[in-house]
């Protein structure tokens, strides 16, 4: 006790009165507790932040590394005062026994605060360890750290109000149900995000790292991070877009998970055909396309096919209207499924089709379907270029004519 009140006897010998000598006794005893505690700070800080890099380094595991680099260490290191100021300010206090009453509440919140945050920086260290591992890097981790960490302060400001007011737990718990319906509204948001990533995560609706479109939102492009309320999505444009994590099992939107895990990535398109630029070819036309390599065996057999059909039947071949013919667009459109099923950047063991659309007042649709086997944007968009810079410039090996508006000046009947 007389290391306690060594400044009381100096401030006395002073001529200081009794009460003013007390105050200022009690006033130097923090203080030097208040150094003491922070030097012990610092030294514990050091020797355990020294420790946890050496186990690190030695370590195989990179959990300790983060647990490091979310300053757990640190944290715990705030122990080591706060065990110097519970054995010693009570003594200091022993006088002026409101204060220590209050300083006893202080304390218990202090330590309380502080544990949460202990808590946190190991749940942010968990965080960090999982999505490194390959069976939780497209898992949305952080919502359930979040939920975690909010339950967990939940139960700590209850924990606070039972300290603060001494008031008993039955009783705090009745006029939390009196508010309940204010609580739900101000935490709508929170628990629509909980209940969406647990749909999400146990559907498997969403993953880190998916290709998502989201027109109502704006986003086009790969989910970064799951959060409690929210999803955030790089978009192709290097632009970040945040969802509301509920939206994604309220709303439609398109995940191309699928695509990216499937044998090709599709094309469909289509070009426009002049109407009057399709006819009937004869037998010259007929031997002039066996020419094109691609064609020339279908053509064969079907000439043979017609002929013998046409002859069965007794067509009268003076107009070529009559029996079965050939047209230029027919064999066409044979040339091109006969062109992609070669093609060494489609897969053939995905659809291939050509296929004619509902004619419009622009030309007949011609549109062509298939699969890409190389699924990345630039080498698919490559590809498909390829493809149609092809059949545009074949068009007119068949007598065919491609649609195009008139330019200006130009008489629209032209052609």
């Amino acid at each position: 006790m007389d290391l306690y009140n060594w400044a009381y006897k100096l401030f006395r010998e002073l001529h200081m009165e009794h009460t003013a000598a007390l105050y200022a006794n009690l006033g130097v005893n923090l203080l030097c507790i208040g150094i003491t505690s922070l030097l012990l700070y610092y030294i514990a800080r050091r020797a355990l932040k020294t420790v946890a890099i050496v186990i690190a380094r030695r370590s195989k595991s990179t959990f300790d590394d983060f647990l490091v680099l979310n300053g757990v260490p640190k944290h715990i290191a705030w122990l080591v005062p706060l065990l110097l100021v519970y054995n010693t300010v009570p003594i200091a206090l022993e006088k002026f026994l409101n204060w220590e009453y209050i300083f006893s509440k202080g304390f218990t919140i202090v330590a309380l605060l502080l544990t949460l945050r202990i808590i946190g920086s190991i749940m942010r260290s968990i965080r960090d360890y999982l999505k490194q591992q390959p069976g939780f890097n497209d898992k949305p981790i952080d919502s359930y750290i979040q939920v975690v960490m909010i339950l967990l302060w939940l139960f700590a400001a209850i924990a606070m109000v039972l300290i603060l007011f001494n008031v008993k737990l039955l009783g705090l718990l009745g006029a939390f149900g009196t508010v309940s319906a204010v609580i739900i509204l101000i935490f709508k948001d929170t628990l629509l995000g909980f209940v969406a990533s647990i749909q999400i995560s146990v559907n498997d609706i969403v993953r880190i790292g998916d290709w998502i479109t989201f027109e109502k939102f704006g986003a086009d492009g790969y989910v970064t991070e799951i959060n409690l309320a929210t999803v955030r999505v790089q978009n192709f444009d290097n632009t970040f877009t945040t969802v509301p994590t509920y939206s994604l099992i309220s709303d439609s939107f398109k995940n191309w998970r699928g695509m990216l895990n499937s044998g090709g990535r599709r094309i469909k398109r289509h070009i426009l055909i002049k109407a009057n630029s399709v006819k009937f070819i004869g037998d010259s036309e007929i031997e002039n396309l066996k020419k094109i390599q691609l064609v020339t065996d279908y053509l064969t057999q079907r000439k043979a096919d017609i002929d013998k059909y046409n002859a069965e039947h007794n067509i009268d071949k003076s107009l070529a209207i009559n029996g079965r013919n050939l047209t230029n667009l027919g064999v066409f459109r044979k040339y091109i499924n006969r062109y992609i099923e070669t093609h060494p950047g489609v897969n053939s063991d995905l659809t291939i089709m050509c296929r004619h659309l509902q004619p419009t007042d622009k030309g007949t649709p011609l549109e062509i379907y298939m699969f890409t086997k190389d699924k990345r944007w630039i080498n698919h968009e490559y590809i498909m270029a390829d493809i149609f810079d092809h059949i545009i410039a074949s068009v007119e090996y068949f007598g065919l004519e491609i649609f195009e508006l008139p330019s200006q000046g130009q008489d629209v009947f032209e052609g």
